[in-house]
């Protein structure tokens, strides 16, 4: 689905907190450093085909088309360019998840291109372990070593990464956190001289959204004590400012100026509300939703400022720190956050087009180039036709549907009756051309993983258990999509465990007692994203790829019908929250 991000129509307000005067670059005053902060990249290399959301002033809504590495490194040279002292930050997820251009490449051309737009440190997301630890050792430290199905380094040698992941939370079997844990930049000499003390880490939940094989041996800590352990260490060491990086988040209120903490809700708060006051900015991550909140308003017992830029290189924030070096404290703080505008597409809704109400970037002709290499190689890959749709499949639920359906077709041999799809992942719509063509790009973009396919058994009472795990508190009521024949209704109003109201297979009441055929992915076989349930799967059959099977049914009816029917119903849907 394209997803969007509604802004107020004067982008270029900012957000401040612990108001005092701004900084000068030079003389006895305040020493001015800006961050200039991205997350959630998702190894969008081109533009993503998406858009921002912005008011026109007028009641209605100007979509602008935004996103593509090369587009992202002017807005960064941009905003660098405001500030003698800068330092640019990842809040995690740059990888995986990501488009075919990069993924196919075991997302090695993106590692690169965030090292040349110019990224200094970043914290570890959960989709930077989609393919193990050992992979995410690759991707900082280069190499050619291959632990994946792809083989690295297929287009030219892989150096790693350029900027520094940082992983404090992330621990080995001794103890030790995987990468690093902090990370300092020092700006200026003798009484000038001021330092920026970094602390980043992914979320605590990791462990249960990813394939637990991959990280096998490593634990996540609890993120507040992880945080405010280090903050004492890094103003030893000299940190007049300092700053976390965490991939965890929260969002505002449906339709809230995203330059501002509007309802501000989500799984980042409980962290926030513990964090040591001494910390100055937090930029996060993960929802995909963008926000600037002076989080004193909101506890002012946390004078903090904290951002998010949304996803995909759409947006970045720029972040404007005045540090009293003799003080050794920041003196006041301002955020916003700006659309990368790119470049015009057609999408479901038809023309996105560039606007001048908002700063047009030209595509950076070092990264242009670089980003063109690995697209033309990509080419035959990405543009082999597969099939044909009959309309666009936009929302997430239909999409997972068609993806459900795909799956319960090719194990069908397996005994299989019934298929089930988690919705983290299904990566993006499904849009063809003007003639219904859908290409192996258009599909690769959906399920980017290559997941593998199993079907086991479950009595009907444990897959009513899976359902409702899906519904609990803990994984944030984020229900499984069945194949064709399965329905359900849940309300999220009844207690954890309890919200499923009806529950029906081939229009019959689910028998608690009968053994049914189920497929799901080998990462959600091995308790991913949660669902630990899905272990319990028995007299397991192995399948074939995700993605073929997905090929397999689009091609085989050509124009595969879309999805109508609601097979999941929410009997209480909470008001809608505008994705980002």
């Amino acid at each position: 689905m394209h997803r969007v991000i509604r802004l107020a129509p004067l982008l270029a307000l900012a957000i401040g907190a612990c108001a005092g005067p701004m900084a000068s670059r030079g003389g006895g005053g305040p020493v001015e450093v800006g961050i200039a902060a991205i997350n959630d990249f998702h190894g969008a290399l081109e533009p993503p085909r998406q858009s921002v959301a912005v008011s026109d002033g007028q009641g209605g809504t100007t979509f602008v088309p935004a996103g593509g590495a090369a587009y992202l490194a002017s807005a960064l040279d941009m905003i660098r360019g405001r500030y003698a002292n800068h330092v640019t930050v990842g809040a995690g997820d740059l990888i995986s998840g990501s488009p075919l251009v990069s993924s196919l490449y075991l997302d090695e051309p993106t590692v690169a291109a965030l090292g040349m737009i110019g990224l200094e440190f970043s914290a570890v997301g959960n989709h930077e372990f989609d393919r193990g630890r050992d992979e995410i050792l690759r991707m900082q430290n280069g190499g050619c070593t291959r632990f994946t199905d792809r083989e690295p380094c297929a287009l030219e040698p892989f150096a790693g990464a350029r900027f520094r992941y940082l992983a404090a939370s992330t621990l080995t079997a001794e103890g030790k956190p995987l990468l690093g844990a902090v990370g300092f930049k020092t700006f200026g000499t003798g009484s000038r001289r001021v330092t920026v003390g970094l602390i980043g880490l992914t979320l605590k939940g990791t462990a249960q959204i990813v394939s637990p094989s991959g990280i096998a041996g490593l634990s996540f800590a609890d993120e507040a004590d992880t945080i405010n352990a280090l903050v004492p260490e890094l103003r030893a060491q000299g940190a007049d400012a300092v700053v976390v990086l965490i991939h965890q988040g929260g969002q505002q209120e449906p339709d809230a100026d995203p330059n501002g903490c509007a309802g501000f809700t989500g799984d980042i708060r409980p962290i926030l509300d513990r964090l040591d006051p001494r910390i100055d900015v937090v930029v996060s991550g993960h929802t995909h939703q963008a926000y600037v909140c002076d989080y004193a308003a909101l506890n002012p017992a946390k004078p903090f400022l904290l951002t998010s830029a949304g996803s995909s290189g759409k947006m970045v924030t720029d972040i404007r720190l005045a540090i009293d070096p003799r003080g050794n404290r920041v003196t006041s703080k301002t955020a916003r956050n700006i659309i990368v505008q790119s470049q015009s597409f057609i999408g479901a809704r038809g023309e996105v087009a560039v606007s001048d109400r908002f700063p047009r970037f030209d595509p950076r002709a070092d990264v242009a180039a670089y980003v063109d290499k690995y697209v033309a190689a990509t080419r035959d890959y990405s543009a082999r036709p597969v099939g044909a749709l009959s309309g666009p499949a936009s929302d997430r639920i239909v999409v997972g549907q068609l993806i459900a359906d795909a799956q319960l077709a090719a194990t069908q041999a397996a005994g299989a009756q019934l298929a089930l799809m988690n919705r983290g992942g299904v990566r993006a719509a499904l849009v063809p051309r003007e003639n219904g063509t859908l290409t192996f790009g258009d599909i690769y973009s959906v399920q980017p993983f290559g997941n593998m396919l199993v079907t086991g058994t479950l009595t009907g009472a444990e897959l009513r258990a899976v359902i409702e795990q899906s519904l609990d508190d803990d994984g944030g009521i984020n229900p499984v999509i069945p194949s064709a024949g399965l329905r359900f209704s849940f309300d999220r109003r009844r207690p954890s465990g309890d919200r499923v109201v009806e529950l029906t297979f081939a229009n019959q009441p689910l028998d608690p007692n009968a053994r049914y055929r189920v497929t799901v992915s080998n990462f959600l076989a091995g308790g991913g994203d949660g669902y630990t349930l899905f272990k319990q799967l028995r007299d397991v059959v192995p399948g074939g790829v995700d993605l073929d099977a997905l090929e397999a049914w689009v091609k085989a009816a050509p124009p595969r019908i879309v999805p109508t029917e609601l097979r999941v119903v929410d009997l209480a849907p909470p008001p809608a929250v505008p994705a980002g």
